[in-house]
């Protein structure tokens, strides 16, 4: 179905009460059969002045008008309702459009149809629809003004008026509507706002490969054009059918012809007379005249794959774990009830015992004599009795034993013989007893009173250590983290996501590519590693399952930018341009979507810095930045209401609140690109990376130059380009000489390059500057460490400090304790090296600073205790063992071999 709605802001010279009167026609081809177009004709538009927005939601007529009923000509069930910004297709979607879209829709004139037509275009037409789009992907529907024909009295016009009509057509100007969204699979409409161009058949050679104007064939077809509004019917498009069917075999006759070689010369010369004679048309031009239209199918032209076959697909390629096994149920249950109740009267016994007789169990006390006993258990039962708590504790007991006798004994019916009954209690108070026994036994033991604790470091802590680990290149102690994590909990998707990651950044792609299946396995839901299956499976030439795991993150997670650019990307790389288009516009209207709510989300990736969180005394700093985000769009977005209202202060609030959220999302310069490098980066997927990044180089719509030469230099630093991260950061700090992110990886660079003194340097700017790093904590660590080595021990202590209130880990620990102990601050640094120590008490270093502290202080079993941790952890720093035996060949202890 074809919806034609209205051409806004049409030239002003248009007037409703000119003579002769007018009628405006728009008219398009549509293949309904393989071999044959038919003609869509829409001749009934009204012009209107401007001063008020067309009414939503509006009907839609029929394209007959007058002739059928009165009350007929409205289609019943369907209406013109108002359309999302992000879903609108056509040439004025663009921000800086948007007021001049507003003023034209209020203020101006526009010429509306609102009229819809529908056909049937059946297998072969839909062939050769999709294949006219993939070849020549505009559409051209063109539009004209023409006067109408007042018919004489004798009811007929006369051969001069006749022959003056079929040559009056003025004003012919083309729309060129893109179709290519209508073979993006599952798309079934678009609706679009499209310029109008002035009429030239040049122009309609070259963007749609048609040689003729349909229009022009309408103006020779004396029937058609000699009828006003009222009689525009089927006739007339009959008519203007054979008309072109003879023209277009009339073409190709004439194509046939041997004289037709010299044709070239004089086509051109009729382009230029039309570049002279479609004057009216430029007007279209001038007045920046705009068509509003939709097209809509029953069917895509292209199907899309259903969420379930993904899910099935994906669940064959990565089988889901099995069930976690049931909770116990029926017997076991019963069995575990009676044991739980009886756990629960023992306490409530001892407590009582204990409230007549203090403690019940004394740490080395003498055992009571056997008569005391008795006395004491005569006292408690008397006491239970006159209390009323032994009948408590016996309707307490009945439900389990019933619940026993039921599901254990499977005994449902009474006894007729007594001697049953009889062997029946008695089995049943031999069961009964066993499991009180057991259940004391589990109760009272002195093995099961150990109270389990908390773990002291919990996931997110092991998880900072490990990429502490990662940053001073010691894998196996971040691996270890990351096991230790998987022990704790294996059922999380993100803790198989994290070591598959690990695994990446070590290059071990079949592991990781395990972990990432391992989580698969544990969520089919989780959408970063259906992003890192489908990358790792493109890596190693499993095309086919890779576009599933990426088509199926879409399907997950559709307000995903990350997943849809992937998609796109990898589309792409398969020479399936329309796929990659419709994804990388679909990633642009989700960023858009989610720049106007304040907040980038990337797949449950979060940066280091953000996995730093262990305390409660942490800062959370994307807090700071999104209100600063927040602030500057909400100051962006005032600014043009104040425009906007000074212009013109009748226009609605809705158009005003479209304005500025359309404003607001251009205020943050970050593209779907760099969001999906960020992503990529952070998963050391280096590949994958340095193809998004070509991306937004090419991209129109590219972001600043600071971000992408600085996310350019993380991927040149992890793959050990120094010399050109270092001209990438020079390009980055170029153009934005205040971004801290950028001073820390020159930082960073000159750290690993060894040429300590520019790091520092680096380091000291990122820390002074106004706006926070995204990741603080690896620049403290290391330019502590580095004022440490250089004697500079006051500032390490403050850099210390400010990164074990933010972030703390054994290493800050560990570095504040040494500079305070440098700085001969023992008690200071015994509490630090402590921390320290809690945190991991497997670090060589931290035990060696611990024994020079006990050294100090005198005390001599602690720092043999040390010393010994410290040698049995392998402490390799040679110039700490040397300082050590020192200090014990000094003060004459603290070396258990002396």
């Amino acid at each position: 179905m074809v919806t034609v709605e209205t051409a806004y802001s049409v030239p002003e010279v248009w007037n409703p009460v000119s003579a002769p009167p007018c009628s405006y026609v728009a008219a398009l081809q549509m293949p309904l059969i393989a071999d044959k177009e038919e003609v869509l004709l829409f001749s009934n538009g009204t012009l209107k002045m401007g001063g008020e927005r067309e009414p939503v939601p509006r009907p839609i007529k029929w394209p007959l008008g007058p002739l059928i009923a009165t009350r007929a000509e409205v289609m019943q069930g369907y209406s013109i309702d108002e359309e999302p910004d992000d879903l609108e297709h056509g040439d004025l979607t663009a921000i800086e459009d948007t007021d001049f879209r507003i003023d034209a829709e209020c203020y101006r004139k526009r010429v509306s149809w609102d009229t819809a037509r529908r056909c049937f275009i059946d297998a072969g037409g839909v062939a050769c629809l999709s294949r006219r789009i993939a070849e020549c992907r505009l559409w051209p529907i063109e539009i004209m003004r023409a006067p109408q024909i007042v018919p004489t009295k004798a009811g007929k016009t006369s051969k001069d008026k006749l022959g003056e009509d079929e040559i009056q057509i003025s004003f012919h100007g083309v729309v060129y509507v893109d179709l290519v969204p209508l073979l993006y699979p599952g798309v079934q409409r678009i609706h679009g706002v499209y310029r109008i161009y002035p009429f030239y058949e040049s122009d309609l050679l070259t963007k749609t490969q048609r040689t003729h104007s349909i229009l022009k064939e309408y103006s020779r077809a004396p029937a058609a054009l000699g009828r006003t509004q009222a009689t525009s019917s089927v006739s007339s498009i009959k008519v203007l059918q054979n008309i072109i069917s003879e023209t277009q075999k009339g073409n190709k006759d004439a194509s046939r012809m041997p004289g037709s070689q010299g044709k070239p010369a004089q086509t051109d010369s009729q382009a230029d007379l039309e570049v002279q004679v479609n004057t009216e048309g430029e007007m279209y031009v001038d007045s920046k005249s705009y068509f509003v239209v939709e097209i809509s199918l029953e069917k895509p032209l292209v199907p899309k794959r259903p969420p379930e076959e993904l899910a099935k697909r994906v669940m064959e390629l990565v089988p889901p774990r099995p069930a976690l096994p049931r909770r116990p149920a029926g017997a076991e249950r019963a069995v575990h009830e009676y044991q739980s109740q009886i756990a629960s009267v023992a306490t409530q016994v001892l407590d009582q015992y204990q409230q007549m007789f203090g403690a019940a169990f004394v740490p080395d006390g003498k055992p009571l004599d056997p008569a005391q006993q008795q006395q004491r258990k005569t006292q408690l039962i008397a006491e239970l009795n006159c209390s009323g708590k032994y009948f408590a504790f016996k309707e307490q007991m009945k439900y389990s034993v019933v619940r026993i006798v039921r599901e254990k004994m499977l005994r449902t019916e009474a006894f007729s013989d007594p001697e049953q009954l009889q062997a029946f209690l008695s089995q049943l108070y031999v069961f009964l007893v066993d499991e009180m026994h057991a259940a004391l036994n589990k109760t009272l033991s002195v093995d099961s009173q150990d109270t389990h604790h908390e773990a002291l470091l919990n996931c997110s802590q092991l998880k900072h250590f490990a990429k502490e680990a990662e940053l001073n290149t010691d894998y196996q102690l971040a691996a270890q983290y990351y096991q230790e994590r998987l022990v704790r909990d294996r059922s999380d998707p993100s803790h198989w996501f994290d070591y598959g990651v690990f695994h990446m950044l070590t290059a071990e792609h079949l592991k990781a590519e395990e972990c990432f299946q391992q989580a698969l396995s544990v969520d089919q839901t989780h959408t970063p590693s259906l992003l890192m299956c489908g990358v790792l499976s493109e890596m190693s030439g499993h095309y086919g399952d890779a576009e599933t795991f990426f088509e199926r993150a879409t399907c997950v997670e559709p307000s995903n930018v990350v997943a849809w650019t992937l998609f796109g990307v990898f589309c792409q790389s398969q020479e399936k341009s329309i796929q990659a288009e419709m994804a990388f516009l679909e990633a642009n209207k989700q960023l858009s979507s989610v720049l106007r709510s304040g907040t980038v989300s990337r797949p449950e990736k979060t940066t280091d810095n953000q996995t730093q969180s262990q305390s409660g005394e942490m800062k959370d700093q994307g807090d700071e930045t999104s209100e600063t985000a927040a602030s500057k769009t909400e100051k962006t977005g005032a600014d043009t209401d104040a425009d906007i209202e000074d212009h013109r202060p009748q226009i609605s609030w809705e158009s005003k609140e479209r304005a500025q959220h359309k404003t607001s999302s251009s205020s943050l310069k970050t593209t779907i690109f760099m969001e999906t490098v960020q992503f990529l980066l952070q998963s050391y997927a280096l590949q994958m990376a340095q193809r998004a990044l070509a991306l937004e180089l090419l991209s129109p719509d590219r972001g600043t130059n600071s971000l992408f030469h600085l996310a350019l230099a993380q991927l040149q630093l992890l793959r050990g380009e120094h010399d050109s991260a270092e001209d990438s950061l020079r390009e980055a700090l170029s153009d934005d000489i205040q971004n801290p992110d950028i001073w820390a990886l020159w930082g960073h660079l000159h750290y690993v390059r060894g040429d300590y003194i520019q790091a520092q340097s680096c380091y000291e700017r990122t820390l002074e500057s106004v706006l926070d790093a995204s990741d603080t904590h690896s620049i403290c660590l290391r330019l502590g460490f580095i004022y440490i080595q250089d004697g500079e021990y006051e500032k390490a202590k403050r850099v210390f400090l400010r990164a074990c209130k933010s972030s703390p880990s054994c290493l800050t620990w560990l570095g504040l304790g040494i500079a305070c102990y440098r700085l001969e601050e023992l008690t200071e640094a015994e509490e630090a090296l402590t921390e320290a120590n809690t945190l991991n008490n497997r670090n060589p270093e931290v035990w060696g600073y611990l024994s020079l502290v006990c050294l100090q202080t005198g005390r001599k079993l602690e720092a043999e205790q040390s010393y010994k941790y410290a040698i049995k952890m392998d402490l390799q720093k040679e110039s700490l063992l040397q300082e050590i035996r020192e200090l014990q060949t000094r003060v004459g202890f603290g070396n258990p071999c002396f």
